[in-house]
């Protein structure tokens, strides 16, 4: 994945309440952004999970009688 996609999906993700973001410092003395998953992120991970099984599983069964 590109930097140029990455960073606004985490920052969309962020403003949607789904993962929490915390600077901090690393063994290297470098500063990095540490992102969590909020329990509204764990239920919108669930939703997409079911949805992209639900998807996949139609495209397999399609597949099957191709």
């Amino acid at each position: 994945m590109d930097e140029g996609s990455l960073y606004p999906a985490l920052h969309r993700m962020e403003e949607a309440g789904w993962i929490a973001a915390e600077w901090t410092v690393t063994e290297n003395k470098r500063r990095a952004r540490i992102y969590q998953l909020t329990r509204s992120g764990k239920k919108q991970l669930a939703a997409e999970t079911e949805r992209w099984n639900s998807f996949s599983n139609g495209v397999a069964r399609v597949l099957r009688h191709a």
